[in-house]
């Protein structure tokens, strides 16, 4: 119906939600010369189509011969046994020379199956189910089912598309896991942050603004504040009754550290606040309950961050924190989602598996880039994008170089994008060549260890958490770099040593250890430590 209100205007077409024919990239699991070797007639492929209880696996020759027809496996240890045993016998009785395993991925079951092939001597392979997608398609169409995506496997390992998972080692698995649980705590924070507030604006018009440079999460006197309230019937007629000394007392009691011009603004805040809804009680009791989880996941946070730092430690990722503008989190998110180093090649195998470049379309004469490429690693990618904004916020060269780009007209997404790309030449320089951050724009470099150091600290670590990592980090650090990496901890170990306190004392012993594995004090290191391995020699890095 057309009516005023839409003349004139475009109708926008609604994008349709299914899924599109998938980039497959180029197949790396190539079989042929495998196939040549014992002939087509003795290469046997398994393909196994799996789902959340049982499987479905079939055996067939290269050619396609069914040597075992369609068979269903219930995923438990008696079942899959009698299933490789089957296989066993059917590769016996038609004399199979060489076979492969190919198995579809299906969220996380699929690993019970292709681990059972995998324990028991086959060489097991996964099929993304984009590829299996792909070549079901042309002959079913729409019509699936899981006899046609047992010929879909088959089709897609024929082809290349069957591929061996890498290895990660356990410390590398677990950094991964701990960086995206870290990840979904931060989003559920964030969340009950919304929530709070929302109830807060009903109950305390106009209390969270009050906090507007640090904000209320990071003010410990204004979210203690809040218990003050709730404990008094939830309005700001608590503060009014108890005034500034009975606020000063309360915090006092709690052994809260705060500045008496905080006090004056709460105060001043309830004297001259308006009156909060009539169901503030029940509303108390759900931000009050909201604030307790949220006091949670702060906890879990910090407790996963300090667990990222020391697996961080143990790779060479930890040589990131000397680029300016890269914490211990952006790095532990980019060596969870990166993987070992060793599994790519060049600086163009990182982009690529993330997809930072345009999609294009060219027939003929017509050749044009559209948005950022779609079927990609979406968490790679947005961890590398995450480090492009932290260093457009915070490092001066990129900034200066967005703001540069941005005035020239250039849309601020692709700015990013160009940045994530660029930066992956230098950071694949620094840890697959073990590396300190030497950049062409002459930009100071940040210390590995102080960096490490501080971020302990402000998480209130224990000692011994400390020195183990820092210990684990400074056996990455390349050796020509050391004396330069040890020169902010020395500083810091002198001004210890002339304190008073217990605490810096403590830290002046500790860094005497972690000099003494630098290499730059007569000092011993430390019992059971162990000796430094030679890294390999340090070189510029330029991002050219």
């Amino acid at each position: 119906m057309v009516t005023k209100a839409n003349v004139g205007k475009k109708s926008k077409k609604r994008r349709s939600k299914a899924f599109a024919q998938a980039v497959l990239g180029k197949p790396s699991g190539v079989i042929q010369p495998r196939v040549q070797t014992v002939g087509p007639e003795r290469f046997g492929i398994v393909s196994v189509d799996c789902a959340k209880e049982r499987s479905k696996w079939m055996f067939c020759d290269f050619y396609g011969k069914v040597l075992v027809p369609p068979t269903p496996v219930e995923h438990r240890r008696g079942d899959l046994q009698l299933a490789i045993q089957q296989l066993r016998k059917a590769i016996e009785a038609h004399d199979i020379a060489d076979s492969i395993v190919c198995v579809e991925m299906t969220s996380t079951y699929h690993q019970i199956v292709w681990r059972a092939f995998r324990d028991a001597g086959f060489e097991a392979r996964l099929v993304h189910p984009f590829a299996s997608s792909h070549y079901r398609s042309p002959e079913h169409g729409d019509v699936k089912t899981d006899d046609h995506d047992l010929v879909a496997i088959f089709r897609a390992a024929v082809n290349g598309f069957g591929l061996i998972e890498q290895p990660w080692s356990q410390p590398d698995r677990t950094l991964q896991l701990l960086a995206r649980h870290r990840r979904d705590l931060v989003r559920k924070r964030a969340r009950l942050q919304c929530q709070i507030r929302h109830h807060l604006e009903r109950c305390l018009p106009g209390y969270a603004a009050l906090f507007p440079d640090s904000d209320l999460w990071d003010h410990p006197v204004g979210l203690l504040v809040l218990q003050f309230i709730a404990e008094r019937g939830g309005t700001h007629q608590a503060l009014l009754e108890a005034g500034i000394p009975g606020v000063t007392k309360w915090l006092k009691e709690k052994k809260c550290k705060f500045q008496s011009r905080s006090v004056e603004r709460i105060v001043a805040w309830a004297a001259n606040a308006a009156g909060g809804d009539p169901l503030t009680p029940t509303l108390t009791r759900i931000w009050q309950a909201l604030l307790i989880d949220w006091r949670q996941k702060t906890t879990q946070i910090h407790e996963v961050e300090r667990d990222l730092a020391g697996l961080l430690a143990q790779t060479p990722w930890i040589l990131l924190l000397s680029h300016p503008g890269i914490n211990v989190v952006s790095a532990a998110e980019l060596a969870g989602e990166t993987g070992p180093i060793e599994h790519y090649a060049s600086p163009r195998a990182i982009t690529g598996r993330a997809g930072l470049f345009p999609s294009r379309y060219q027939s003929d004469k017509v050749d044009r880039r559209g948005n950022l490429s779609r079927f990609r690693n979406a968490k790679l990618r947005s961890a590398w994008l995450l480090v492009a904004d932290n260093l457009i916020k915070c490092n001066e060269y990129w900034r200066g170089k967005y703001n540069h780009w941005k005035s020239q007209g250039q849309d601020p997404r692709d700015l990013r994008c160009r940045i994530a790309n660029r930066l992956t030449r230098t950071i694949f320089q620094m840890v697959a060549g073990r590396k300190i951050f030497r950049h062409a724009s002459r930009l100071d470099r940040g210390y590995v260890l102080k960096k490490l150091l501080e971020f302990h600290r402000d998480h209130d670590s224990k000692m011994i958490t400390i020195q183990t990592d820092l210990n684990a980090a400074a056996a990455q650090i390349p050796r020509n770099a050391r004396v330069e990496e040890a020169t902010p901890l020395e500083e810091l170990r002198s001004k210890a040593s002339r304190s008073r306190r217990d605490e810096p004392q403590e830290l002046g012993k500790l860094l005497v250890h972690v000099l003494a594995r630098l290499g730059v004090t007569n000092e011993p290191p430390a019992i059971n430590s162990k000796p430094l391995e030679a890294p390999a020699a340090d070189a510029s890095v330029s991002d050219r």
